[in-house]
């Protein structure tokens, strides 16, 4: 049969030897992720439902990282909840305060996600993990109460989009400018409840790191998931984490798809989202000189050590602007602690940045960088709807790593390549 990868590994999870594009099917989950904020919902519903055990203590991963440490005692209780029950399910896949960091960055580095898997997670952003091939996708908190009661979830197969990209980035453009190009291609209700196979040899060129920026994003089109075919790249990094079987997908070369996107970054500028939403996308030299109150490098899209290191290429040696306060956050310890060990941390102070623990700050205007009205803030993360990071009067500029630390340097937006 004739599949692409989205079709082929949904219907291995299904029992299946063929699924075609609107059809519902029952899933087996391989993997289920929840966190601090949504999972104490998960679990009250859990009880309410009447279950008393989970279906595999093994297969259930659970990651404190929105409120980190605990913000208030609101988020103090939430934290306590999700470690009762971590407890009474016999739960080992647990990452506490200060012993893994974000979500999306700590599930594929503790090597719980696998090519050809289907994951479930109750975070939008869980399709980051599509980076690695496997089919993953954010739910709510009462869905997931059911799978873990289950183990279980349905789907309706989705259409496929499949996103083409070729050529050569310019120095210091990025697959952050590349992944906001798409966004404003398709826009943000363009895949709604459809899937992306970013595919070209523009993607197999990029790095794990960069790869994860693309798959990350691919809910703010609307879409289910974004997957990117596996390859030695990604074999070599699920690999090294992991001695857990699975069982990779990749298209068929005749594989059918509802539309084709073709992307050429040859020419492509750094790209900046404007307020108020993910699709409203310019080149930066449409938007330069806007001024600015804050910057954030960090977050489930742009906090690897990939993105620190670009950010302290530019940052090295320079001040940030007086006018403009630079926040750093790592996406995990291990990122953190290689931050430390390659000196990144050290610029990051020098040039007068506040570096944080690993969590996801001010992303979604938790803590630790809240705006106030009237402030603009140009960031790293994935969302710039109105009031995300603060006041409903706030302004948030979505940018790469290399962007945001140029702009830091002169409290405007900045071409990075200038």
């Amino acid at each position: 049969m004739i599949m692409n990868i989205i079709e082929k590994i949904l219907a291995r999870a299904s029992n299946k030897t063929e699924v075609v594009p609107g059809e519902i099917v029952e899933a087996n989950i391989d993997v289920a992720m929840t966190h601090d904020l949504t999972g104490p919902l998960a679990v009250k519903s859990f009880k309410e439902i009447g279950a008393k055990k989970v279906w595999d203590a093994d297969k259930i991963v659970v990651i404190l990282d929105h409120l980190v440490p605990a913000s208030s005692v609101i988020s103090a209780g939430l934290h306590k909840t999700m470690r009762d029950f971590v407890n009474e399910q016999g739960i080992k896949n647990f990452y506490d305060v200060g012993r893994g960091g974000v979500c999306h960055q700590v599930m594929p580095e503790k090597g719980h996600v696998r090519p050809g898997d289907v994951i479930v997670g109750s975070d939008s952003h869980t399709c980051t993990y599509g980076a690695f091939g496997a089919f993953a996708t954010g739910i709510g908190s009462t869905e997931m109460a059911a799978v873990f009661a289950t183990g279980k979830l349905w789907f309706r197969v989705p259409e496929v989009i499949k996103v083409d990209v070729t050529g050569k980035f310019q120095n210091l453009v990025s697959a952050k400018d590349l992944t906001l190009k798409v966004v404003g291609e398709i826009g943000a209700d363009g895949a709604i409840y459809k899937g992306l196979e970013f595919t070209g040899q523009t993607i197999r060129d990029l790095t794990i790191d960069g790869r994860m920026v693309l798959s990350n994003m691919a809910v703010e089109m609307g879409a289910k998931a974004g997957l990117i075919e596996p390859d030695k790249k990604t074999m070599d990094y699920v690999n090294a984490r992991t001695d857990m079987p699975f069982t990779p997908q990749k298209s068929d070369a005749d594989a059918t798809y509802e539309k084709i996107v073709d992307i050429d970054v040859n020419n492509l500028e750094p790209q900046v989202a404007v307020p108020h939403s993910v699709d409203n996308v310019k080149p930066v030299s449409e938007v330069e000189g806007t001024e600015l109150n804050q910057g954030f490098i960090g977050s489930c899209t742009n906090g690897r050590i990939e993105d620190l290191r670009e950010a302290a290429k530019i940052l090295k040696g320079k001040q940030i602007a007086k006018t403009i306060r630079l926040i750093v956050i790592p996406a995990s310890q291990e990122i953190y602690l290689n931050a430390v060990k390659e000196g990144l941390v050290n610029i990051f102070m020098e040039a007068g940045a506040t570096v944080a623990n690993p969590n996801c700050g001010p992303c979604l205007g938790g803590h630790m960088g809240i705006m106030t009205d009237g402030e603009a803030c140009i960031s790293t993360s994935n969302r710039n709807f109105i009031g995300r990071m603060g006041s409903t009067k706030s302004y948030v500029y979505l940018a790469s790593p290399a962007t945001v630390a140029a702009s830091a340097i002169t409290g405007k937006i900045t071409d990075p390549r200038k």
